[in-house]
């Protein structure tokens, strides 16, 4: 019944709303340097996983951390989540070089994420 396994969560993104204060404690908990630095996005690489910390939640606004669970097919996925009871939040959307991310929430509210690299 399972259209395709995921490939896991190598994803994770935290709202701030100090980037600068942030960063400067994720690169102390994380032991490495950003690979993305911007004043929309600061985004390490650690230990084959990607933390993204986000000011004042972006546009999807968001309250607490999300999960992405990285997948081959996010529309596939999607439609498989919501099948199953889930419900979109945000639908897939290309955020920059061809990656995908879409947002749904389980049935008790909780936000999860999907991620597509093209």
């Amino acid at each position: 019944m399972t259209s395709s396994a995921t490939q896991g969560i190598k994803t994770v993104l935290h709202p701030v709303s100090d980037l600068a204060a942030a960063k400067a404690v994720y690169t102390a908990l994380l032991g490495v340097a950003p690979v993305a630095d911007g004043s929309y996005y600061v985004g390490f690489e650690a230990s084959g996983q990607h933390i993204g910390l986000v000011p004042g939640g972006g546009p999807q606004g968001m309250t607490s951390p999300v999960a992405y669970w990285h997948v081959p097919d996010i529309e596939a996925k999607l439609a498989e989540v919501t099948a199953a009871g889930a419900t979109v939040k945000e639908p897939a959307h290309d955020v920059g070089g061809g990656r995908l991310v879409a947002t749904f929430t389980d049935p008790d509210g909780n936000v999860l994420g999907l991620l597509q690299d093209r």
